[in-house]
């Protein structure tokens, strides 16, 4: 069964190869399309730009919307005793009857009654709180106990009893003595405050197997399984989350899963996302990945806003039960975390959903030893991430093709959803950019074309109106930002300001350009068969490596100077 999900190694179907070049041939010939309008008649060329531009700005007044409203949700869910209400749902009865006469309203307030009358109705249909467990996959290749340690405190530091808390540190041997030495150290220090602390080294060179993520994880659930099992543990009373080794959950996070989960009737096919904010070292980057990773914040926070629409990213967490049945994550694609959706929409035939978690997850932004390594690792995590267009023909296979398992009507629309979000990422920045002048430039006739002639005009006027939605998303990053570190001065305030004048630079020099990089080795079937491990540094690190640098400096000249005399 678990076979049958998995994406193929080595040769394809026709159908498959077919649906692998799509969305690159869709993205490049959306943009070459202006060009060959052009040549043929500069004002049909114009229209079909004002369509491309009209489409991004009416989206940019919803996300503007889902900005807003998902703000306010993230506030408003942060300020809720998730603690106190599993404690509700532990104690049905009594705590209706003191709900019903709370006459202070909070967020989801009127939904915890009716969750309460409906256990109170029909209590063995809903585990209670106290015997749920929850068992946290902490992926870790060769990073440094600087970067590793605030998760496992992070941890501890959550609403939730740690003796409830399952830790497995799942590591690369491929890492080396470094990080297995690590995990050695981590376990001494915590492992006694948690109900168990397993440490997982992944072989390196296993059958079947891409150098990424999802085989380490996916080694790790095994191992844990298999555990739980010889402990003769219930897999319906365990939720799995799965962390980067820099995540570190907001306090409520734990409860907040626990919470829906109970309160869910179909929750073996549900899956449950927080909102990645990439902000822990949010002031110590360059300014460039200030931009991409605010960005990436903002478009995790309006996601939770289309829970019709939402997809598994980074972190998130599921069911042992689910996971156990369908082979937990995939082992053959760099992009487990989104492809997971689909493994379990199609597991489960269609009755699959993602239950947004409005409190965050808190990742690092990108940060290598230099500004140049900086980079080229920021271009790696987002081609990584844009490498989610190989989604397209495992998805379009299993909706158009024989043996379909889930409805087609469904299918379609995810599926065109898909491809739309991919086609849309590699293009429509570039046509924003530089559209406006290719028919005037480049058409003899524009001259005398008046929407050609006006088109610069027109998108001048229509970027102007898109900056409504860039200014709401400056206010709100303020309003996100830790406090600054004392290490910095206020200027640097002034420079989270002004590192916006970038957006237009990172959105095509990253986001256009990354994901056209990566639809271009899945239409060549050069396939992005290894993960590229984001690095992870932190500012001490940094520095130790200037002074080791700077005293290597001064001996060479200290000793060209001596050899010289």
């Amino acid at each position: 069964m678990t076979e049958s999900l998995e994406i193929p190694l080595g040769k394809r179907t026709k159908m498959y190869r077919l649906f692998e070049i799509v969305p690159g041939v869709l993205s490049i010939g959306t943009v070459l399309l202006l060009f060959i309008l052009t040549w043929y008649d500069a004002a049909i060329a114009s229209m079909y730009l004002l369509l491309i531009i009209l489409t991004a700005l009416t989206r940019a007044v919803i996300i503007a919307t889902h900005t807003v409203r998902g703000y306010r949700h993230l506030t408003s869910a942060q300020e809720i005793d998730w603690h106190r209400r599993l404690i509700d749902l532990e104690q049905p009865e009594g705590s209706l009857t003191h709900e019903e006469k709370r006459t202070v309203s909070q967020f989801g307030q009127s939904i915890h009654l009716r969750n309460l009358r409906a256990i109170v109705a029909n209590p063995a249909a809903y585990p209670k709180p106290s015997q749920l467990k929850h068992a946290v996959i902490i992926a870790a290749y060769n990073e440094s106990i600087d970067v590793i340690e605030p998760t496992i405190k992070s941890l501890l530091a959550t609403t939730i009893d740690s003796k409830q808390l399952i830790i497995v540190f799942a590591y690369e041997q491929r890492g080396g003595e470094s990080i297995k030495q690590t995990a050695k150290t981590l376990k001494q220090r915590y492992g006694s405050k948690f109900g168990a602390f397993y440490t997982v080294g992944h072989p390196e060179g296993l059958p079947d197997e891409v150098v990424g993520k999802g085989g380490n994880i996916t080694y790790a659930g095994e191992f844990l399984a298999r555990k739980l099992k010889q402990q003769k543990e219930n897999f319906d009373d365990v939720i799995v989350t799965t962390l980067d080794c820099d995540n570190r959950p907001h306090k409520a996070y734990f409860d907040y899963v626990s919470y829906e989960y109970i309160v869910h009737l179909n929750r073996q096919r549900l899956s449950y996302q927080p909102i990645s904010l990439f902000l822990n070292n949010i002031w110590d980057v360059p300014a460039p990945m200030r931009v991409v990773a605010t960005g990436n914040s903002f478009w995790n926070i309006i996601s939770a806003m289309r829970p019709d629409r939402l997809r598994n990213f980074a972190s998130h967490s599921q069911p042992l039960t689910a996971l156990a049945a369908m082979g937990f994550w995939s082992k053959r694609s760099i992009v487990e975390d989104g492809h997971q959706f689909w493994r379990s929409y199609f597991f489960f035939k269609g009755d699959y959903a993602v239950t947004p978690i409005y409190v965050p997850i808190y990742q690092d932004a990108v940060l290598s030893e230099t500004y140049k390594k900086t980079l080229v690792a920021q271009f790696k995590q987002l081609r990584r991430w844009a490498y989610g267009a190989s989604d397209v023909p495992y998805v379009a296979t299993r909706v158009l093709g024989k043996g379909r398992k889930v409805p087609l009507s469904d299918g379609l629309v995810k599926l065109i959803e898909l491809l739309d979000s991919h086609v849309t990422l590699a293009s429509v920045s570039i046509l924003i950019a530089i559209g406006g002048w290719i028919p005037l430039l480049l058409s003899p006739e524009s001259a005398r074309s008046i929407p050609a002639h006006q088109l610069p005009v027109i998108v001048s006027a229509l970027q102007q109106i898109a900056l409504v939605g860039l200014c709401i998303s400056i206010f709100f990053s303020f309003r996100m930002l830790p406090p600054r570190p004392e290490r910095y001065k206020r200027h640097r305030t002034f420079l989270m300001l002004a590192q916006w004048i970038l957006m237009p630079v990172t959105a095509i020099a990253y986001g256009a350009t990354s994901a056209l990089n990566a639809q271009l080795h899945l239409m060549f079937g050069r396939y992005l068969d290894k993960f590229d491990v984001t690095e992870k540094a932190t500012v001490s690190e940094i520095r130790r490596v200037q002074r080791h640098r700077e005293h290597w400096w001064q001996w060479w000249r200290a000793s060209r100077d001596v050899g010289s005399k």
